[in-house]
Order: C-alpha cells, then structure tokens, then sequence
C-alpha cells in the first residue's frame, strides 16, 4: 500500500506547485511527469533533474524556496499539507476530473473527512436568503453533516456560522493562499472554523484572491460534496459555476425558490428548470442522498414559534399591514399603499408589530414580515 510521499518527493511537488500553481495546464505536466518518475522508482535527485527540465521547456523555475516555506508552513499545530500521492486526500474530491495536486489544510482532518454538504450563495443575500442558509446549515449540522462553502459575504457566512452555532465543523474552501482571508471582515469566522472545522486551499501560501481563483476553488467545493444547495444567486454568478461543477461531477444539486421578483432567486429557478431538486425542507436534501448518512429523524425547516405573550392576536388594521409586507422586504409607502390604511397608522402599527417581532426593519425605510 502506497503511504504516502517522503520528505524528497513532497518538497518536490511542493516546488513545482508552486511555479505552476496558476497554470493547470503547466501543473498537469508537471503531475504527469511526477508520476511517471515515481512510478518508475526514480530517485529524488532524478526526479529533481526530471522536472527541472520539464520547467524549462514550460518557461518557468521550481520554486523551492517556496517549497520550504510551505514546509515550515506546516510544521506548526493544526496544519497539514496534503497530496493527492497522500492517503488522507479526500476521496471523492479525487474522484473529479481535475482534482488539486496540494490541498493546504488548517484545522481539524475530521472535518474534511466527514460527509459533506456544499451551501452556496450570493454574496449580496436578502434577510429571507441569509435566515435559509442558517437554517439550513445547522439542520445538516444537527444530522451528522459537514457544512462546506467558500468563506464569502452573503450566503457563504452564513451557512458557516449556521454550522458553527449548531454545535459543528464547517469546511471552508480559499480563493487565495490559507493565510490570507478574504474577505478581510470574515478573519474572526475563519478563526471560529479552524477552531472545530478545517480551511483549505489549492494555492501556495501567500497567494492573493485573483478573480480567476475562484472557478476553480469552486470545484473543490462541490468536488468535496456529495451535493451542493444553493440558495440565492443571480443567473450569472459563482454559485452557479459551483453548481454547474457538481452536476458535472455526478453531484446533487438542490436549489431554493424565491420570488420571481428577486434577481437573487433567478439563478435558483434556473437551476430548478434544468433538473436541480427543488429544496423546500430538509427532507428534499436527505432523501436524495441515500446511505450517505441514516439520521434517526428528518425534521422540517420550521421557524422557532412565536411567543404568544408577544405576539398575541391581531387586529383587522395589523392582519392588513401584515398582509401588506408580504414575504420580501416593502417599502413604507408600498405598505400604506397595499394596505389602504393612513401613513400615521401604519407608522404607529408597524412600531408595534417590531416589537412583538412579527416585522423586521432595514436599511432603506423597508421592512419585512416574520414568519413564524
């Protein structure tokens, strides 16, 4: 049984992956001639000479200082480097057409080891989007599930902290080098994930987040899946490139509807239309992912009920200006408007109905029925 690569053969790679690491079509050669040396028995001063001329028919250099950083890298706690040589690389990431030759990985092994389930979205969610994704995350984190996604704004934060306040690990995949975030405003979460999850990434150390960086870490974050739930995207976006990944990879792919109004939820429908599972409950994710996991029970996504002692019963004029919110988010003229009720009353009713946490409030004079 093959255990892996030794101290020789990983500085090797480490160094060719460094100088191809934004090239896949230089790494592939790079793989291939590794491989083939390996296989072959060569020794580390051979397969050195092997790929020093290779790199210079591709017109770059073996990086081995870089190599060495990455060693050094991950020789402190908590930190590995792993190969796709390596027996402890993910399986079914190895399982897509292109997987990462080098995965940097800081946190917990268990969590990358775990079933995983990809939650994905838009970086600009909607309140409805941000709460879905939650709920989502920490239900799969309840059934046993590892929650993956890409660090973003939007969506992707929330389906971590989702994860993170059920109790779980949640695997997040960089764009660039693993010790850099980005976005800059998520370094406390990827602190609470490396805590109990794990942080992984195809680039060297140091790498910055370049805008083609991101369809391929978009790959690794389907390709560790055994499905991918998107929640709100626009039809053109990254978390339909994931998607698109995943059926590629021989995936699930599930989606949630939202309003046809909300450009946030065409990339949904989208999806629903070329054959993705429509995610109305958690049982919609569950049931098509047999023999992954066999929860004791599938609960449904439900809202935490209401405080009657808050909520209490309505009046005519609240059950109208209830009604008029709607389900996405309206503005206040829209809701004296639909309601047909004066701007002073509906001032003074949508006060009282915050309180009691049946509307919610937001930037712009808008505002948003609870659902409970």
């Amino acid at each position: 049984m093959d255990k892996g690569l030794d101290i020789g053969e990983r500085r090797c790679v480490l160094a060719f992956h460094a100088a191809a690491a934004d090239s896949p079509r230089k790494l592939a050669r790079f793989s291939h001639a590794f491989t083939r040396s390996r296989t072959a028995g060569a020794a580390v001063k051979c397969m050195t000479t092997t790929l020093g001329s290779l790199a210079r028919e591709l017109d770059c250099e073996l990086d081995w200082a870089a190599a060495d950083a990455a060693i050094a890298w991950a020789g402190e706690p908590q930190r590995r480097i792993i190969t796709i040589y390596d027996p402890g690389y993910p399986e079914l990431l190895r399982e897509i057409a292109v997987p990462p030759t080098v995965l940097f990985v800081q946190g917990h092994q268990g969590a990358v080891s775990n079933p995983q389930i990809a939650v994905v979205g838009s970086r600009k969610g909607t309140y409805y989007g941000l709460e879905t994704a939650y709920k989502i995350a920490g239900t799969l984190t309840h059934l046993g599930f590892t929650v993956t996604s890409g660090l973003a704004a939007g969506i992707d934060g929330a389906a971590h902290r989702g994860a993170l306040d059920a109790g779980g690990p949640t695997v997040a995949v960089f764009g660039c080098g693993i010790d850099r975030v980005y976005p800059a405003r998520h370094q406390d979460l990827a602190k609470k994930i490396s805590l109990s999850g794990a942080l992984i990434s195809e680039f060297p150390i140091g790498s910055p987040p370049r805008p083609y960086h991101f369809p391929r870490r978009n790959r690794v974050i389907s390709g560790l899946s055994f499905g991918t739930v998107v929640v709100e995207a626009a039809a053109k976006s990254g978390s339909i490139s994931t998607a698109l990944h995943a059926a590629e990879q021989g995936r699930e792919v599930f989606a949630v509807p939202g309003s046809i109004r909300n450009p946030m939820a065409a990339g949904c429908h989208l999806l629903i239309k070329q054959g993705a599972m429509l995610v109305e409950n958690i049982n919609d994710i569950i049931e098509q992912l047999p023999g992954v996991l066999k929860p004791p029970s599938l609960p449904e996504l439900k809202r935490v009920p209401a405080d009657p002692q808050k909520t209490g019963s309505h009046t005519g004029e609240e059950r109208r200006l209830l009604d008029a919110c709607a389900f996405e988010p309206a503005t206040f003229d829209e809701i004296v408007h639909r309601s047909g009720l004066t701007a002073t009353e509906v001032s003074a009713i949508l006060s009282a109905l915050e309180v009691r946490g049946l509307v919610r409030s937001f930037a712009g004079n808008t505002y948003l029925k609870i659902v409970n």
